[in-house]
């Protein structure tokens, strides 16, 4: 809110409201009615609203295309997904890439570690919007793992094998699933 007037104007109603659910004094503050009644201040769901508001519209902050579904006439027909394996059985493979996503207190980040034989060729590290999920970041992880996949040197041993080891089984089901289409999920069934 931009006024501060519309913003005081708005507490005194819910302040109102609070202090007959909370059946509390007059003299308790807005904030310490909304943790009795266990409700949100008005002020936080109303920015939450216009927020969610001007993404839709596709003015807001969030119309990066991390977020973003892709639209309806660029979604690859199912039959043309490219199908994985799951194996645990890795250890025999010529390159073997490692991904990883969190999202804690410093921040959303995604890490990919790719072996050629035994030995580090490449370790990739990313830093995602606060605003990221973990589940994103898990994606991200394996979208740059597939994309650095294709500019890695086999130094002519091919055809090489390769195992993507990842521990996010959200992240894989929502690759399988077909009526999923993030822009990151396309992405990845892209390669």
């Amino acid at each position: 809110m931009k006024f501060e007037y519309n913003r005081r104007k708005y507490v005194r109603v819910q302040r109102l409201i609070n202090i007959k659910i909370a059946k509390a004094f007059c003299t308790t503050s807005s904030d310490a009615l909304c943790v009795l009644d266990g409700t949100t201040p008005i002020i936080i769901r109303t920015e939450e609203a216009v927020k969610q508001y001007y993404i839709r519209k596709g003015k807001g902050a969030l119309t990066n295309p991390i977020d973003l579904e892709v639209e309806v006439k660029k979604w690859p027909h199912p039959a043309e997904v490219a199908a994985f394996i799951e194996d645990n059985e890795y250890n025999d493979k010529t390159i073997q890439i490692y991904m990883d996503g969190s999202k804690n207190e410093q921040g959303v980040e995604a890490g990919v570690a790719i072996y050629f034989g035994n030995e580090l060729d490449k370790k990739l590290k990313y830093k995602l919007d606060n605003r990221c999920f973990n589940n994103q970041a898990e994606q991200l992880a394996i979208a740059k793992a597939l994309e650095s996949l294709e500019t890695t040197d086999t130094g002519g041993n091919c055809p090489c094998s390769t195992a993507i080891i990842t521990d996010s089984r959200i992240s894989l089901d929502t690759i399988k699933n077909v009526n999923h289409h993030s822009h990151l999920v396309e992405e990845i069934r892209g390669y």
